[in-house]
This record gives structure tokens, C-alpha cells and sequence, in this order.
């Protein structure tokens, strides 16, 4: 079974998100030996924002492409192929002014591929990349479960997810981290507890 870990939060080893989405690969390695995991962080290795460049670098065929065409038409296929391939992935996301980070935006515009992940037919858009389970560690200064606010940030996250096709979506939520010491530790706590509940099952 193939695991894609995603970091996105730019706060290195002082983010929450990426202390929890690690411990949810942790257990599900506890309860899966085999698992294979590969890890892409996006902030530390950053891909670039989907530009008119990047369309055009994989809309020329391969023997036109320039060397820095070549380069991004390369990226793009890696990311999405590593999407395609996975069983399963795990979803660092932190929320920036109510939405997700960029960094996490620019993978998203390269595994959202018409004809790849989703495409148009006589009933409208079908996904085409479902069979696959995620685990998004949603993570907030305040608390915007169930609120409007999330509407950029979580409730996106798994509106494109259900657009190529994913329905087995699964959040683990840390809010409220900056809402003083005692919120920081009920929300770690909290999002612990979601962790383990996800596991237990396979480690019975």
C-alpha cells in the first residue's frame, strides 16, 4: 500500500500540522507494517504557482519543449503520477487567513488534470481518481469546525477531493491554537484522540 505524506504549513518543526499529520502516519504504519510512505513537503520544496507558463510547458510536446519547458512539464507529471499511484494520503493543513496555504493551492492545480483525475461527460464532471483514503490534519489559531469560515480552508479541501472522485475523506482537527495554553492542549489532545479512534480497528 502506497501513502503520500504532504506537509504545507511554512512553520518547519514549530507546526502544529505537521507534528500531527506525522503522528497519523506514525499510526498508520503502527497498524499497516507495510505501508510505503513517500513525503513531499511543500513549503520547504516549494512548486511553483500554476501559471500560463506551466500550461504551455505541458501543452507542447515533449521534442519542442525548451530545457526550462521540459523542467516544469516534468515536475507536473511526478506530482501527478505520485497522486495517481497512491493508496492513500495524509494532508497537512494549516489554515492561512481562512483558506489553505498556497503552497498546498499550487499542488492541488497539478493533480487536477482534466482527462487525468476528473472529466467532463454527458451528466457533467466524473472523478477519476476514486479508491483512495485521506487524512487531512486541519489545523486553526481559532475554531472554524462547522463555521463558514472554513469554507476556503477544510470544506474546499474535500469539496476538490470529491471532485476527482475521493469520497473516503477522514479529518483529524486541531482548532483553537491560539487561544491560549489550555485551548493549545485540549485541541492536541482532541486531535490525538481522533488519531487513535481512526486506527484502532486495524490494531485490534
Amino acid at each position: 500500500m502506497k501513502l503520500v505524506h504532504i506537509d504545507s504549513s511554512i512553520l518547519g518543526d514549530a507546526s502544529a500540522s505537521r507534528q500531527l499529520s506525522r503522528e497519523v502516519v506514525n499510526a498508520w504504519r503502527a497498524a499497516q507494517p507495510d505501508l510505503q510512505v513517500s513525503y513531499r513537503d511543500l513549503a520547504g520544496d516549494a512548486l511553483a504557482q500554476f501559471s500560463g507558463f506551466t500550461l504551455g510547458a505541458n501543452g507542447t510536446p515533449a521534442e519542442l519543449r525548451d530545457a526550462a519547458q521540459a523542467h516544469e512539464a516534468a515536475l507536473s507529471e511526478s506530482v501527478l503520477n505520485e497522486f495517481l499511484a497512491a493508496d492513500a494520503i495524509v494532508i497537512g493543513a494549516p489554515m492561512y487567513n481562512f483558506a489553505i496555504p498556497s503552497q498546498l493551492k499550487a499542488w492541488i492545480d497539478r493533480v487536477t488534470v482534466a482527462g487525468k483525475t476528473f472529466k467532463y461527460g454527458a451528466n457533467g464532471p466524473e472523478g477519476l481518481a476514486g479508491g483512495k483514503r485521506v487524512i487531512i490534519v486541519s489545523t486553526a489559531g481559532g475554531n472554524h469546525v462547522g463555521q463558514p469560515s472554513a469554507a476556503a480552508h477544510e470544506d474546499y479541501l474535500k469539496f476538490v477531493l470529491g471532485f476527482v472522485g475521493i469520497s473516503n475523506v477522514q479529518v483529524v482537527h486541531a482548532h483553537g491554537l491560539s487561544m491560549g495554553p489550555e485551548a493549545r492542549e485540549a485541541a492536541f489532545t482532541q486531535a490525538r484522540q481522533q488519531i487513535d479512534a481512526l486506527f484502532e480497528t486495524a490494531s485490534a
